[in-house]
């Protein structure tokens, strides 16, 4: 039976329910790395039916606070989301100092950072790739993608395309580690200086092979982001196609107010 609140509406069960979870993780009740109870200790402990058990499971894991491991049931998360500074952490200074935006952006959170090189190799332009590129469709280009990990968890996943008369002659760019200050301190060792890095960002659900490849609940929300690099030509030299957990990125932005 629900609960009536200040305007006379009943709080659902399973709402209430979801709510007690999630506060006993904001306590401390349920720590990180705890496995929240399963079904069937829930029916238990509120009587109520699994009907409304699974439905109070669908606010509590978008809460954000939780992850669904296939056969293990959920789990309460280790870590709070990465924040992701988009004004500062393509700063050359972070080049020169030789930490890629990744890296830079972990240790600002107090993250280890791992990056796993899925491909390296030639690879034909998608047509939305190209178009951004400035290049035919189907025209070659250097593909590298790559999974990253935060404290041990997948939490995004990033394919570069690059012109391949770029880089063809920057054997670096061929390498899985391309140097201190990643790909973009070596493109500007090559002449190639930015100007700025334009993103565009769309929230979605993740589709079946996503979400396995993240490690996430099936459906669950992520974002996909597109960067164009852009040189003081005014030349894009890289696009940089990236798929992140939602809940593991914040993202903070300086706007300026004036002309």
């Amino acid at each position: 039976m629900g609960t009536a609140v200040g305007d006379g509406r009943a709080v659902p069960r399973y709402v209430q329910i979801a709510d007690e979870i999630v506060q006993q993780i904001r306590s401390g009740v349920l720590k990180p790395g705890d496995m929240v109870p399963s079904e069937s200790e829930l029916v238990d402990r509120y009587g109520v039916s699994g009907g409304t058990i699974r439905k109070a499971m669908v606010e509590v894991r978008a809460s954000g606070l939780v992850e669904t491991r296939h056969g293990k049931g959920s789990l309460v998360k280790a870590r709070p989301p990465v924040r992701h500074r988009s004004s500062d952490r393509f700063r050359r200074s972070h080049r020169k100092g030789g930490k890629a935006a990744y890296l830079a952006e972990s240790e600002q959170a107090g993250a280890t950072a791992k990056v796993s090189v899925l491909f390296i190799g030639p690879a034909d332009a998608p047509d939305d790739i190209a178009e951004r590129l400035g290049v035919d469709p189907g025209a070659k280009v250097l593909a590298r993608r790559r999974l990253y990990f935060r404290n041990g968890t997948p939490v995004e996943t990033a394919t570069s395309y690059l012109p391949w008369e770029v880089v063809k002659d920057i054997p670096e760019l061929f390498s899985e580690n391309p140097g201190p200050g990643g790909i973009y301190a070596r493109l500007e060792d090559d002449g190639h200086v930015f100007a700025e890095f334009v993103e565009t960002l769309q929230a979605r659900p993740a589709s079946k092979a996503e979400s396995s490849e993240l490690a996430l609940s099936p459906g669950a929300p992520v974002i996909h982001l597109v960067r164009n690099a852009v040189t003081e030509e005014g030349r894009v030299v890289e696009v940089c196609d990236t798929l992140m957990a939602a809940d593991q990125f914040v993202f903070s932005y300086r706007i300026p107010a004036t002309d």
